[in-house]
């Protein structure tokens, strides 16, 4: 699924942090565009001709480094991974569908510390 901004996306959740996450938007369909300056050996093409990041076997972005939990080429990663604001609400949109087919992974209440 591609990236949709939505109208919230600027109402972040501050109770939101990627800490708490299952690294969902590392599993998410990535466009990479003309203009992005991925490097060549984590593009791959769909099925319909467009090029996206590639994914592993256990359906990760392959630039995501799985002993740190971070992108491997943060300075160099596409645009749409760019625009995407942890705690928006299509994060959190994200984080709830995820947590509807895999239950018990992402923690569904999150605390109020204020």
């Amino acid at each position: 699924m591609a990236i949709e901004f939505r109208d919230d996306d600027e109402l972040v959740d501050p109770k939101v942090h990627c800490s708490s996450c299952d690294a969902v938007c590392c599993r998410l369909t990535v466009f990479v565009m003309p203009e992005d300056k991925v490097p060549r050996a984590f593009v791959d093409v769909n099925e319909y001709g467009m090029e996206v990041m590639g994914r592993g076997e256990d359906g990760w972005c392959v630039a995501l480094d799985p002993l740190r939990m971070c992108c491997s080429i943060y300075d160099l990663r596409p645009d749409t991974c760019r625009r995407f604001t942890m705690g928006s609400g299509y994060c959190r949109d994200e984080r709830a569908a995820y947590r509807r087919q895999y239950p018990g992974t992402i923690p569904s209440v999150l605390v109020d510390e204020g």
